[in-house]
């Protein structure tokens, strides 16, 4: 199996397919809507909650077998039916089109895997072992988890708003690349590690305004 390249996908606003009507199809359509896309789910049969969420019009279910025919205008598919045949149909389908598509359970008939996932706000660490070991991609993100607390959110948002600043206000790329690794120096980068998020927002602030001032360790 060949070796795959990571990217983060822009799904907001992208129909993308659900064939299945199950439990894995339920968690799969639930984190398609998280990601802001649109969702077609094909199934004969569905769960309690997808068919709340359906009546509440954030997904369109149709109620049928799957058909090549419900491919059209789909961005991207996932396959997360209990039956070989339908899963094998919907692999093929999708890859004779050139569709993105994700079998649940069985990589190899897909053309993309799904990581295991931190999710941090905007932070985002993905864990994937090219489909060969989801349990192993698993058990690495739980570890993850543990390193990398929700204050990882907050601090990313606050970079992302001084970067913008910092790409408008600096012309020069030297001086524009001087003060944006400033933010995230050996010392603010240490004070993440150890889980002190307000004095590395300080350290932040300080950087990009130039104040040069030390933020005072209250623990001590």
């Amino acid at each position: 199996m060949s070796k795959c390249y990571p990217v983060s996908l822009n799904i907001e606003n992208r129909l993308c397919l659900v064939v299945g009507g199950g439990k894995v199809a339920e968690r799969k359509v639930l984190t398609l809507l998280e990601h802001g896309a649109r969702v077609r789910l094909v199934a004969p049969a569905v769960t309690g909650k997808l068919a709340d969420i359906a009546r509440s019009g954030k997904v369109i279910l149709i109620e049928d077998c799957y058909k090549a025919h419900y491919l059209e205008g789909v961005f991207l598919v996932i396959g997360a039916t209990d039956d070989d045949a339908v899963n094998a149909s919907v692999s093929s389908d999708c890859m004779e089109r050139g569709i993105l598509v994700n079998v649940v359970d069985d990589p190899p008939r897909g053309n993309f895997y799904v990581p295991a996932v931190v999710r941090r706000g905007s932070l985002q660490i993905a864990v994937s072992t090219d489909g060969k070991s989801p349990m192993l991609a698993r058990k690495i993100k739980e570890r993850l988890a543990g390193d990398f607390p929700p204050g990882y959110g907050d601090i990313v948002d606050i970079i992302g708003k001084l970067r913008e600043k910092i790409i408008r206000e600096t012309v020069e790329p030297g001086e524009r690349e001087k003060r944006l690794s400033g933010m995230l120096d050996a010392d603010t980068m240490e004070l993440l590690r150890q889980g002190k998020f307000d004095l590395a927002k300080e350290r932040i602030i300080n950087a990009y305004t130039g104040g040069g001032s030390e933020p005072q360790d209250r623990s001590r």
